[in-house]
């Protein structure tokens, strides 16, 4: 009751109204009422003051207290009393104790304009921010899920959806590309993030996320949402091409034909939704090279030589193939490579054949130069999978001995050369990294050999900034299409046989560490 002639049941029934209309706790909005209301008193009775309201539940009463605190010698009238002042107000103060904090009864009053005006402001913000928070914890748990609404309208290139009891942003990056969005049309998103703003919770949807095609296949098709087939992993190049990996829990189920459904129509209503993109439907498998050949489809595989260790595949084809694997301008092995997580090399058979002659020539020589070997034993070495001197100083006599030809005493020699000439590298790699200037943070770098950093400084990356800057492709090389033609890029550290994955960590190390500074 605002005064003494208002209805007292009206804030009850005006509770009720908010809380359903909002969807808010009933207890939520009196207790907002109460907060407005002891604002609007402390104007009538002084700021200094301590006021608390309650609202009877039932009745609609309203009592408005001084809270005021025990002490034996009150200084501050509004805030604090005596014991005995405390006893004399009521009976229900006998057994208080100084600390103990009581509530004094003050008048009901006629709330003046001003005051009438705070209380309406506290009550509305209070109402919108749970509102705020109700919408916000509604829309958590629909993170990751495909929701559904009406386009509002676009701003700037950014899509703005009504879910009804909210909007949602799809901006610009997160779109299909070239897709014509009008406003009234109904539209299909995944929701990848909820954030808490100062204005309300922020609901960013996505039609581009390779998440997106991964939920539209969960919809359409059954046994993915029973659990019966796996998604594995995906990745899209929106609006052209996608790749899907899935594997059958049940082995009685084909994962490829489930997916594209009879005649194509499971398929066929995924690609609709994400407006004619080529979707390919790759079979999971244990072996790296049986999902490699699926996944470079429709190029023919000959074979495949797997490096677990640094998720490393190269992967040998003919010529009439190497197009097909490659796609248009690197399409289908870029997808391939993201659906795997494997650094994938495409090469034909002459390529791979030079690329082995070429190494296998490379360590011999190493041997005959650096050890003072003959080109035989040089030969014999390599084939015996010896591949640099440091494999030869780190081995045993017992080890080299069983290469048929070599005796003990060779052994032996062969050792102690590789630990001198190991010991000579690195007091010159030593000696050119202090004469190229490499600053100190990159020579200390966690990650870079000395040989790392004195290819580095021939190439003019002196500190940690330069190597920051870098791309991965830059330190292991690769192969780039120029013109329509498949053109080589040597990387600065291809010689070091560093993976993609080694090259991306130490960049983002090295990043981590320049703007962390």
């Amino acid at each position: 009751m605002l005064n003494r002639r208002s209805d007292k049941l009206e804030l009850l029934r005006i509770a009720e109204a908010v809380a359903l209309e909002k969807s808010i706790d009933k207890e939520l909005i009196i207790n907002s009422m109460e907060t407005g209301i002891a604002k609007a008193a402390k104007s009538k009775f002084g700021q200094d003051n301590e006021i608390e309201v309650q609202i009877n539940r039932d009745s609609g009463d309203i009592g408005i207290y001084r809270k005021l605190v025990i002490v034996e010698k009150p200084e501050n009238i509004n805030t604090e009393i005596s014991l005995q002042q405390a006893q004399k107000l009521s009976d229900e103060n006998k057994d208080k104790n100084i600390g103990d904090t009581i509530l004094q009864a003050l008048p009901t009053f006629d709330f003046g304009r001003i005051a009438a005006q705070t209380a309406k402001q506290v009550i509305s913000t209070s109402v919108r921010e749970a509102e705020r928070e109700r919408q916000y914890n509604d829309f958590i748990d629909k993170k990751e899920t495909i929701l559904s609404g009406i386009v509002k309208r676009l701003e700037f290139g950014n899509v703005i959806v009504d879910l009804g009891r909210t909007e949602a942003i799809i901006q610009k990056n997160e779109m299909i590309p070239r897709e014509n969005i009008k406003a009234g049309d109904r539209i299909k998103a995944y929701c990848y993030d909820v954030r808490r703003e100062p204005r309300g919770q922020q609901i960013f949807l996505s039609r581009a996320h390779p998440k997106f095609m991964e939920k539209l296949f969960i919809q359409e098709v059954p046994e993915i949402y029973d659990g019966l087939i796996e998604i594995i992993s995906s990745s899209r190049d929106p609006g052209s091409r996608a790749k899907i990996c899935v594997k059958a829990i049940d082995n009685s189920l084909d994962p490829v034909g489930a997916c594209v459904g009879m005649r194509g129509s499971r398929v066929q209503a995924v690609v609709n939704e994400l407006q004619g993109e080529k979707i390919d439907i790759v079979n999971w498998s244990e072996d790296p090279a049986v999902v490699v050949s699926n996944a470079l489809s429709p190029a023919e595989i000959q074979r495949v030589n797997v490096d677990l260790e640094n998720k490393k595949l190269d992967v040998i084809l003919t010529e009439e193939n190497l197009s097909k694997a490659i796609g248009r301008r690197g399409q289908n092995v870029r997808l391939a490579t993201k659906l795997m997580n494997f650094e994938i090399n495409i090469m034909t058979d002459q390529e791979d054949s030079e690329r082995r002659q070429t190494e296998f020539k490379e360590k011999t020589e190493n041997f005959v130069k650096n050890l003072e070997l003959d080109e035989t034993l040089g030969q014999l070495l390599v084939a015996e999978g010896f591949s640099s001197i440091d494999d030869i100083k780190d081995s045993s006599v017992e080890a080299l001995i069983k290469i048929e030809g070599i005796e003990e005493d060779t052994a032996k020699e062969l050792i102690d050369r590789a630990k001198e000439s190991y010991q000579k590298d690195q007091e010159e790699i030593s000696k050119k990294i202090k004469d190229l200037g490499l600053e100190s943070e990159l020579i200390e770098h966690e990650g870079l050999t000395p040989g790392m950093l004195v290819t580095l400084g021939e190439q003019k990356i002196l500190t940690l900034n330069d190597f920051a800057d870098l791309a991965s492709d830059e330190l292991t090389g690769g192969y780039d299409i120029i013109k329509g033609d498949r053109i080589k890029i040597k990387g600065y550290l291809e010689d070091f046989a560093l993976s993609k994955n080694e090259a991306d960590n130490l960049i983002m190390s090295a990043r981590e560490k320049v703007y962390k500074d």
